[in-house]
């Protein structure tokens, strides 16, 4: 019989894992060597751990002592200090793997562990020996060059992490990154767990490394693999921090003007990227109208079709990937001013792009403002809405106060600068002292723009007082997007039609010495027949690549027509809306306004009307109401010219001209007498809630199933599915917002009973399962535990039938209405009941809730977990001012990050929608970055006074008014969600209706003023730290939308 081999101890285990990692040992000749050559015996080592009269196994507590002395010592044939440590980091790896199959659950925890920590070491050396390249440098000499250190060694693996399964050769392959592995894991960790001082100078190589590998490259050269590792690295902090920190973000210089900023700056070679012409100088290659559409009048259709195709794909791709760097530097506290900025400098140094010729030498090319265009209009695609419901943050005093753009010098609609200097100064009169006094109807803007701006990304313009006037992130990306568009989009638009006219006159020209060749030939024709050949196929070829960017682009066009649709609401606002006669005197708010923000709206609508089907879907009607207002009101439109395009635009929406059906249709209301049914049988769902019956609580539910199957089926009708929404949409705090309030209490109640009595089942038919124990009761008492068991069985049946209706009624309104679930007294609620569900469904408890025969007790959780999705992600689809996820991570009973990977997991098993399970993943990870925000806001407001908090939530009021007859103050919204349901005083129980609500409006005040103080403070604490000591800021505040 053979020997059995004896068992290792947890120590010897490890030992052969750490030497495994480190390639290392401490024996000379150790049991169970390997044969590998790159094994070092660290000798010196070994001997001074003896003397500490320890063993000779490597542990955890040796880890960090050995690979100091494996990197330092010399040993021939070693990897260079980075190679090595990658290769720890992938052994690493590799054993993690292996002890995941260990049977032993504490053996597999420890070295887990230690595998883990050597993992740390490996990337906590890599960091510290490419900051410092000198250090471990053991004799090799190939990575301790400074700058090598820093890019060289690190650059390869972000191009293989960025490169993983994705497709980047296009156009021919990428090399960039070929033949490298980089360990899973490895770049996440380097980034994440540093400071920025010890980043910053690695980080900044890699910029510039990055700038250069893609400097004159155009759409069809090998740009992707680093604008992904661009992509990659600013969604870390640390990274984006470094990136704004860039000497080169915004070159400084004297001669610094539009064309230097995009050739030297990091990210302006990557705007620079594109299919349109450029300066000879500045021209990218490969030549996209040479390799696309050089002899396009000789090419089959087909051909010239896969060519637009391709570059329009290419470059949708590259706006969509610019927009998301932008978006992710924008989100973060530390890097969004910087963005801001960075756009301003960008459209100011390019202000002479509106001249009619452009110095190519002093201004950026097309194709970067072209792209600056497209991703704009992407960043303001949240304030595009179809009721534009954002338009009120955008503020027409930023036109004259803005210390970021430079709009004052631009013509106005109406009023000279004169007139402009003249009404400013009339608005801020000049004290005694000499400062600016401000009327009373700016004092007003100003107060109500520091109340709705003190949480979004803001421009503050500073007055000669010193008082200050801040600007929503929507308002600055309104005028940002709008200037960008002038000098980019509508600039490609002018410059195109100028090409045509170009090439129309060169063709006249070739035309008329051609018959003049064939009169009278010369040598001297001949070279000029020659050379405008040549000049016309380039000509072409421009052509073809502004066809390919922009015109085929209906996706950008209707973008672009959104946004000034958004405009021209916007404008009309200013004047009172749309509505004639127009007053009697043009507001200066009006009549100031940059002449280009209509010029532009017209000049767009009628390149639109010329391409096939651009505007199609298009909303026209406020378009026409604005041109009926105006083309013949020259005191609020001076200029004729641009009332007369105007009227050229009416011309290319006759119908015999534009061939499109949006021109000749209009949107048609609703009949309201469809509203009836639906919005009584809402009605009555609420009123059954109080009966006045003993038995009305149990009575409530049997009622509102049959409403409830009623209203599934005429929300399947089309004209009630319609009247629900119009009803849901007038009625957002009256009666809806009723229903929506009991059909949630209905839903927790019915699911968390339901669950419960599962857990109770569960446990009586463990009872019943144990034979010898069941028998040895009386027979009374089994009798009675049998009848509560069927008991049980019925209650969880009912129960579950009527939670099952109640959720999915939940689904299907949310996928289309969902402005009452996201009203400030209903989000966080709707958002706890959401997180219980999933809680229930997907948590530690789900396992204990599982049935023999779950289809017997209506039980589904499977669809149940899908319904509970989708409301998540309908309400999220919805949410346009992004406060659905602080909603969901303030509830602090069952919200758990976790629960959304679990539930996505789960989801993709029992075969959910991908485009649901995306949805959801993302509103996860948006809930844990609100989670951080909430954090980092309540450390920033520091210890807050009792009296601002409210008394039953205890949370800082934003809103606090007073009960009339407790005379407590609580915060609107949750007294607000109270009074859905119990409309009296929740402190003395006498009657309480919202319209009883007394404002107090100076412990508003003096919460904001309390607010803005820390704001203040801690913004001051931030200068001083950032100057002394270079640290990362955490992300705070609220998202890029507000």
């Amino acid at each position: 019989m053979a020997t059995q081999k004896p068992q290792r101890t947890p120590e010897e285990i490890e030992d052969i894992i750490l030497r495994k990692i480190f390639l290392v040992t401490l024996k000379e000749n150790p049991e169970n060597s390997s044969s590998d050559p790159r094994i070092v015996y660290l000798e010196m080592t070994a001997a001074e751990i003896l003397s500490e009269g320890k063993s000779l196994l490597l542990s955890c507590d040796l880890m960090e002592r050995v690979l100091i002395d494996r990197l330092s010592g010399e040993f021939p044939n070693s990897e260079s200090p980075f190679d090595y440590l990658i290769g720890c980091y992938k052994r690493a790896h590799e054993e993690i793997k292996k002890i995941s199959n260990m049977k032993d659950k504490t053996l597999r925890t420890e070295m887990e562990s230690a595998v883990k920590q050597a993992k740390k070491l490996a990337v906590s050396y890599a960091r510290i020996h490419l900051g410092n390249p000198e250090l471990f440098c053991n004799g090799n000499l190939r990575d301790s060059n400074p700058r090598a250190g820093s890019n060289s060694s690190l650059l390869p693996l972000v191009f293989a992490e960025v490169s993983s399964g994705v497709m980047l050769d296009w156009f021919g392959g990428n090399e960039l990154g070929s033949g490298v592995d980089c360990p899973p894991g490895f770049l996440e960790e380097f980034f994440k767990d540093s400071d920025f001082d010890t980043l910053d100078p690695i980080l900044k190589g890699l910029y510039e490394d990055l700038r250069g590998s893609v400097l004159k490259v155009s759409a069809l050269g090998n740009f992707q693999q680093p604008f992904r590792a661009l992509l990659y690295l600013v969604n870390f902090p640390v990274c984006a921090k470094s990136l704004v920190n860039h000497p080169w973000w915004i070159p400084k210089g004297v001669y610094l003007n539009g064309r230097v900023i995009e050739m030297t700056s990091i990210l302006g070679p990557f705007f620079h990227v594109s299919a349109l012409p450029d300066h000879t100088i500045f021209k990218s290659q490969p030549d996209v109208g040479q390799q696309c559409f050089s002899d396009a009048s000789t090419r089959r259709p087909a051909d010239l079709l896969s060519s637009f195709t391709t570059i329009k794909t290419v470059m949708n791709n590259l706006y969509d990937g610019l927009a998301e760097v932008l978006l992710c530097l924008l989100k973060n506290t530390d890097t969004r001013q910087s963005v801001l900025e960075y756009l301003a400098e960008v459209i100011n140094k390019n202000a002479s792009r509106a001249h009619i010729q452009v110095d190519p030498i002093s201004c950026a090319s097309s194709g970067m403002f072209d792209n600056l265009s497209a991703v704009m209009l992407r960043l303001s695609e949240p304030f595009l809405d179809a009721n534009l419901t954002k338009r009120d943050k955008i503020d027409p005093n930023y036109v004259f106060y803005s210390n970021r753009l430079d709009l004052r010098g631009l013509t106005a609609l109406y009023a000279t600068s004169e007139e402009v200097a003249e009404w400013i100064n009339k608005a801020n009169p000049v004290k005694s002292d000499g400062s600016r006094q401000h009327g009373d109807s700016e004092n007003h803007l100003l107060q109500s723009q520091e109340a709705s701006g003190s949480s979004s990304s803001l421009n503050v313009k500073t007055t000669t007082s010193g008082e200050k006037a801040k600007y929503p992130f929507i308002c600055e990306c309104f005028f940002m997007t709008a200037r960008v568009l002038n000098l980019g989009l509508l600039k490609a638009f002018s410059d195109f039609k100028h090409l045509v006219q170009d090439i129309s006159r060169c063709e006249d020209t070739l035309a008329t010495l051609k018959a003049m060749q064939g009169q009278a030939p010369s040598p001297q024709l001949e070279l000029e027949i020659s050379r405008l050949e040549k000049e016309i196929e380039l000509y072409s070829q421009e052509k073809f690549c502004y066809e390919a960017q922009i015109l085929r682009d209906g996706a950008l066009i209707q973008h672009a027509l959104s946004f000034y649709r958004l405009m021209i609401v916007w404008l009309v606002g200013l004047v009172g809306g749309f509505k004639m006669p127009l007053p009697s005197t043009c507001p200066m708010e009006f009549a100031s306004m940059p002449e280009h923000f209509v010029e532009d709206a017209m000049e767009l609508l009628i390149f639109a009307s010329q391409i096939p089907k651009a505007l199609d879907g298009v909303l026209l009607d406020d378009f026409m109401n604005f041109i009926i207002m105006f083309m013949a009101s020259p005191k609020f439109i001076k200029n004729p010219y641009l009332r007369a395009k105007m009227v050229e635009v009416l011309n290319c929406w006759m119908p015999r001209r534009s061939g499109s059906s949006a021109t000749s249709t209009l949107f048609e209301g609703h009949q309201l007498s469809l509203e009836f049914l639906v919005r009584n049988l809402l009605k009555l769902y609420v009123d059954i809630e109080f009966t006045g019956s003993h038995t009305q609580f149990y009575d409530k539910f049997n009622i509102r199933h049959n409403i409830s199957e009623l209203l599934e089926y005429l929300w399947q009708v089309p004209s009630h599915h319609n009247a629900w929404k119009q009803i849901a949409k007038e009625e957002e705090k009256g009666v809806y917002l009723n229903f929506l309030n009991f059909l949630i209490n209905d839903s927790i109640y019915l699911l968390d009973e339901s669950l419960n009595k599962i857990l109770e089942l569960k446990e009586l038919e463990a009872e019943m399962s144990n034979t010898a124990e069941w028998e040895r009761r009386p027979a009374q008492e089994r009798q009675e535990r049998t009848r509560l068991f069927h008991s049980q069985e019925n209650i969880i049946r009912i129960d579950m039938k009527l939670a099952n209706e109640d959720v999915c009624m939940l689904a299907f309104t949310s996928e289309q209405i969902t402005a009452p679930f996201l009203l400030p007294e209903m989000v966080e609620r709707v958002a706890s009941m959401l997180n219980y569900f999933l809680l229930q469904l997907v948590g530690p408890q789900r396992k204990s809730l599982s049935l023999k025969d779950p289809e017997k007790y209506e039980f589904r959780p499977k669809e149940l977990l899908k319904q509970i999705v989708r409301i998540y992600v309908h309400l999220a689809r919805g949410d346009a001012k992004n406060i659905f996820p602080a909603a969901i991570s303030s509830d602090g009973r069952s919200y758990n990050e976790q629960l959304f990977s679990a539930a996505a997991d789960l989801l993709q098993r029992i075969g959910e929608d991908v485009r649901i399970i995306q949805d959801f993943i993302e509103l996860g990870a948006k809930a844990k970055a609100a989670a951080s925000e909430a954090m980092d806001a309540e450390a920033a407001l520091g210890d807050i006074p009792d009296e601002f908090l409210d008394p039953i939530q205890y949370t800082l009021m934003k809103d606090p008014v007073i009960l009339p007859s407790s005379r407590i103050t609580i915060d609107r919204p949750v007294i607000q969600r109270h009074l859905l349901s119990d409309g009296t005083d929740p402190f003395n129980r006498s009657h309480l209706t919202a319209e009883m609500l007394i404002p107090d409006t100076e412990l508003k005040a003096r919460i904001e003023e309390f607010i803005r103080s820390q704001e203040l403070k801690r913004h001051g604490e931030g200068l001083n730290m950032q100057s002394s000591k270079g640290t990362i800021q955490p992300t705070s505040g609220e998202m890029l939308i507000d």
